[in-house]
């Protein structure tokens, strides 16, 4: 019998698409909304089918549905059929032995056991969290892991310890740097989180390219083109076709071109790769294998899987905790308070966004794109579960 997820709650129809005349560029941009929790559901029972344990599924649904919720859509369910079909093509060990195999009181390297990185990277981010409880601070590198999801999920479990927390991983080789045309970086992001008194924490979650691929993706669902300066195609120019990667193109780093300050972004995806990877023993640069399955993985690898660092660094380690809380609030009230340009209504801080659309999402629902939609469909029916779309 088929286990029931009927969680269908609206569809949003854009005002263009006409009865009779639904093209397929609006039946891509068509919406549903899902609850949350269902969803969350569904996506533990698909990590469960595959073999997971249930505390291992219901990590690594968490991770996934927080991006949604904060509106990284990129990142959220519509990479589980990426994961499955890594796992269906061997390249992911769903029930992993994940260890430290280097350590002193303050840092951690971890094996991740070839492991969903939705696994290892919040087992690691722990661990640096109990170092910094013990000496100060504590720094994890992370070798033989696999994509992490949002780097933001992992760096703000620092803040209920009152302490502050990084993370970062690097990541597939899709990026030119700066006056190349050859993809040898990932999008390589770096989340930041401090805790405040009685202010949202400040929370700073980015990739060090212009845009993530993820978000490339969403844009080749709805079937339309990229801003000015995200990508390259495959003669090192730039252009706005958002297949330019499936061409033989590559995203661009930080800034998009020299002019624009691209050898900043280069310089911080490096140091991403460097300490995720270089450090940890994991593969770096063009031999990061590929979230894609069907990409081959390098023939001659220069370490183990994907590498992530995470940090954690408690607060009363350098002034009392509650002070610095509140100072925090001060910085984030000051610059609220900033005078917008023309346009605008309010300067926003780091998180703000993302906290809203979740306080939004876990209200009203998640919102999930068609193409997003049938290839749940395709996961539930690999599993024999029923993704039913059931009107509200």
């Amino acid at each position: 019998m088929h286990a029931e997820f009927c969680f269908y709650v609206r569809q949003i129809a854009f005002p263009e698409q006409k009865a009779g005349c639904r093209s397929n560029k609006f039946d891509r941009m068509s919406t549903s909304i899902y609850s949350a929790d269902r969803l969350k559901a569904f996506v533990k029972q698909v990590f469960m089918k595959m073999g997971s344990s249930e505390e291992k599924a219901e990590t690594a649904s968490d991770v996934l549905i927080g991006a949604d919720l904060r509106g990284v859509d990129s990142h959220g369910v519509a990479r589980l059929i990426g994961y499955v079909r890594l796992w269906e093509a061997d390249r992911v060990n769903i029930a992993p032995e994940i260890k430290v195999v280097h350590e002193t009181p303050s840092t951690a390297t971890v094996d991740g056991d070839s492991g969903l990185g939705l696994v290892v990277a919040p087992q690691a981010m722990q661990l640096a969290i109990e170092k910094a409880k013990e000496v100060g601070t504590g720094w994890v590198a992370v070798k033989n892991s696999n994509h992490y999801g949002i780097a933001g999920h992992h760096a703000m479990m620092a803040l209920e310890h009152d302490m502050i927390g990084f993370s970062m991983t690097n990541a597939s080789p899709l990026v030119a740097p700066t006056f190349a045309n050859e993809r040898l970086l990932g999008t390589n992001p770096i989340a930041f989180a401090a805790p405040t008194l009685n202010e949202p924490p400040l929370v700073a979650d980015f990739a060090t390219t212009t845009a993530a691929n993820g978000k490339l993706e969403i844009l080749q669902r709805k079937g339309l083109d990229t801003p000015t300066g995200w990508v390259q195609d495959k003669n090192g120019k730039g252009t706005v076709d958002s297949h330019a990667l499936k061409q033989g193109g590559a995203l661009l780093p930080l800034g998009g071109d020299r002019e624009r300050s691209s050898h900043k972004g280069y310089c911080l995806g490096s140091m991403v790769d460097i300490l995720s990877a270089v450090l940890s023993g994991a593969n770096y640069g063009p031999w990061v294998p590929p979230f894609v399955s069907f990409l081959p993985v390098s023939d001659n690898p220069v370490g183990e899987g994907i590498g992530h660092f995470f940090g954690a660094m408690r607060v009363d380690a350098f002034r009392p905790a509650e002070e610095f809380k509140r100072h925090m609030d001060q910085w984030i009230c000051r610059f609220r308070e900033a005078k917008p340009v023309d346009g605008q209504e309010r300067v926003i801080i780091p998180g703000d966004p993302e906290r809203e659309t979740e306080a939004i999402r876990r209200r009203e629902g998640i919102p999930l794109l068609a193409p997003v939609v049938r290839d749940l469909e395709e996961v539930a029916q690999k599993f024999d579960l029923a993704f039913c779309e059931q009107a509200h």
